[in-house]
């Protein structure tokens, strides 16, 4: 595996924070059938991964900025490069033992992300890309399907819960999508769905509502991998305003005014 100093120092902390992960997944299925349940123990799991991020990514480049889930931001000495760090995408499905979780790493310079990591540890898949470098899974190198036809076409996407205000529009969306389209999948975990368009497993994703450490490595994948990606809205910035929607390109402009109801 070739890279950057950089891209190997993110990779080391993804599988390092995999593994502790992967341990604790091991013992949220005996949690599952006590009273208290697992909760608790996950919230730990996922701040103890971060920690473990943060150590490693900060021990390395320590004048880096660096943008957590769970610890928020702190800033850099160095104003020019941050790190943006999901420690655990797709928590709902680690507290259910549900084995479609991920550690996200991406590497902002100058407000671009310039390398991603994307590491889905239960299936020892570790995705990865660099700015010109294309994109990667383990050993292989990604590309985006080349389905053109809508119907042929699956997308994924995350449906709203717990009375998140987006929910009525990604309604309207699957309204308007699941006629003209071969299926939708919510499998809860973003990273990996931006991951599974770049390997070409979905043909595109778009979501609302999301965070910058949700999609900012995935982006990158996608990107990399010979997909296009925009915000939801035209002019937007994705990270910024937490609306993405990517697909191949002969898919993207028809998925795109599909999306905004044009």
């Amino acid at each position: 595996m070739q890279g950057s100093a950089n891209l190997n120092v993110m990779i080391k902390a993804a599988r390092k924070a995999g593994r502790s992960l992967v341990k604790d997944f091991r013992e949220v299925e005996n949690l599952q059938v006590s009273a208290k349940g697992p909760g608790d123990f996950v919230t730990k799991a996922d701040r103890e991964a971060e920690r473990i991020i943060k150590e490693e990514l900060m021990g390395a480049r320590p004048t880096y900025g660096f943008l957590g889930e769970e610890g928020g931001e702190t800033a850099g000495a160095d104003p020019t490069r941050r790190w943006i760090v999901d420690p655990l995408d797709g928590t709902t499905n680690f507290l259910h033992g549900l084995p479609h979780w991920a550690v996200s790493i991406a590497l902002e310079h100058k407000g671009e992300i310039v390398s991603a990591v994307v590491f889905d540890a239960a299936k020892d898949e570790m995705y990865w890309a660099e700015k010109g470098a294309g994109a990667w899974m383990n050993e292989s190198r990604l590309r985006v399907s080349g389905r053109r036809h809508m119907i042929e076409a699956i997308f994924a996407t995350g449906v709203p819960f717990g009375g998140k205000g987006t929910l009525p529009a990604t309604l309207q969306d699957l309204a308007r999508l699941m006629p003209v389209c071969a299926g939708v999948r919510r499998w809860g975990a973003a990273a990996l769905d931006l991951a599974y368009v770049a390997a070409g497993r979905y043909d595109g994703y778009w979501e609302r509502g999301i965070n910058a450490w949700d999609m900012a490595a995935g982006m990158l994948l996608v990107k990399e991998a010979g997909g296009m990606v925009s915000a939801i809205r035209e002019g937007d910035n994705p990270l910024e305003k937490g609306a993405v929607i990517c697909a191949n390109e002969p898919l993207f402009e028809g998925f795109r005014k599909i999306i905004r109801g044009e």
